[in-house]
């Protein structure tokens, strides 16, 4: 055989997305059983050591005996990068790969999906020194709306605390025209990757998010968000995580827990909806197919 070919051949990778409360976590885990594989996580809030409950963290029980990586890595002081991520996955990977099992990267934070599997490329834009004075005179939630106003999408992967990145997100859109999504050059990836999306029709989501804001509550949500403000604080990565933000309103006395429960359900459906918007834009993705191919 030709060496050049063999030396060009892709290692396989599996990646698993969709939407929140679609059903990812169990279906990979069942996966990985039938193929000899482990799990990557790319959710970009797995990663916080303590965010377990609000982030519907999979338990020992629900991992099943199958390794899961980059969970619980940092304490949620730390600022994580998808940068970061990216060096740390292909790590994982490349761990996985030597010893002969299957790769699966299972989550709904598109950028860190896409950066790691389609080697995505943040664009080098000067910064406006005038743009960013002016939007520094903005509140956070200001930023925040503005931001959403121009990309809907970006708000999906930006810790709404995050000041910074919620402007240099609103300068790269201003000064490029496009979207994030649209500005981000897809370059060529290390890996074969087969894309499996999970997802339900609209209602079936929702009354699965509903279904899961509820058992959230019920399991000690409002317990988990008191112990991670008394140990850390009102940090930004607490204070901007759908699940905590809503959580700490009510802590506060602000708003009722049954109020606090509702906006957690509409903004857990809006996030759904951005991240659907995100991973449709990914023609490779196979909606609801199972790989019979790699079935043992």
């Amino acid at each position: 055989m030709n060496r050049n070919l063999l030396k060009n051949k892709k290692n396989k990778v599996i990646a698993i997305v969709g939407a929140t409360a679609s059903g990812k976590t169990a279906y990979a885990v069942e996966l990985a059983k039938e193929i000899n594989g482990e799990i990557i996580s790319a959710d970009s809030r797995l990663v916080y050591k303590g965010f377990d409950i609000g982030t519907a963290k999979p338990s020992p029980e629900e991992q099943d005996g199958i390794p899961h990586y980059m969970i619980d890595i940092v304490e949620p002081e730390y600022e994580y990068s998808v940068a970061l991520y990216k060096t740390e996955a292909e790590k994982h990977i490349q761990d996985i790969l030597s010893r002969g099992k299957m790769p699966i990267v299972v989550g709904g934070t598109g950028l860190y999906v896409d950066t790691l599997l389609r080697n995505f490329d943040i664009p080098k834009i000067k910064p406006d020194k005038k743009l960013r004075e002016k939007l520094n005179t903005l509140t956070t939630d200001e930023l925040y709306k503005t931001l959403d106003n121009l990309d809907k999408e970006a708000p999906s992967f930006i810790n709404f605390n995050d000041r910074r990145k919620l402007i240099r997100a609103i300068e790269i859109i201003q000064v490029t025209g496009k979207s994030l999504s649209e500005s981000r050059k897809i370059g060529d990836s290390k890996y074969e990757v087969e894309w499996i999306g999970k997802n339900f029709d609209r209602k079936t989501l929702y009354e699965r998010i509903d279904k899961r804001v509820d058992l959230m509550v019920k399991s000690g949500l409002v317990e988990e968000t008191k112990n991670l403000l008394k140990k850390h604080g009102e940090i930004p990565n607490l204070c901007g995580t759908i699940g905590y933000r809503e959580m700490l309103s009510f802590i506060k006395g602000e708003i009722s827990l049954e109020d606090a429960k509702n906006i957690l359900k509409q903004n857990t459906r809006r996030y759904a909806k951005r991240q659907l918007t995100w991973f449709r834009r990914n023609e490779e993705i196979k909606w609801d197919i199972y790989p019979e191919k790699l079935r043992k």
